[in-house]
């Protein structure tokens, strides 16, 4: 499993664009806890770099479609599912396991 980043580049309520095995993966910081999970809105594939994170949910920018960090969910359209993958923390450094 690869180190893709260092816990200070994403800041608290922050993110991070990272390129994992050719795959673009999104780390998001909520409230000291690092999510991974897909940079496309599995709605209609727009970017989540610009996405807005707020309560525990992430907000595509493009239509607004609110996807629960922790199970991917959409609330109000639970068919669209964020993908995501587990994420450990070894000292500073974050790991991402795609597998």
């Amino acid at each position: 499993m690869p180190v893709v980043a260092k816990l200070n580049e994403v800041p608290s309520l922050g993110k991070k664009l990272v390129t994992v095995e050719g795959q673009e993966v999104l780390l998001v910081n909520f409230k000291g806890t690092i999510y991974a999970v897909e940079n496309e809105c599995p709605h209609q594939g727009a970017p989540l770099a610009g996405a807005i994170i707020k309560d525990g949910h992430l907000s595509c920018p493009r239509h607004g479609y609110r996807f629960d960090l922790g199970s991917g969910v959409c609330k109000d359209f639970p068919e669209f599912v964020l993908k995501s993958w587990p994420v450990r923390i070894e000292g500073d450094e974050i790991i991402v396991d795609l597998a």
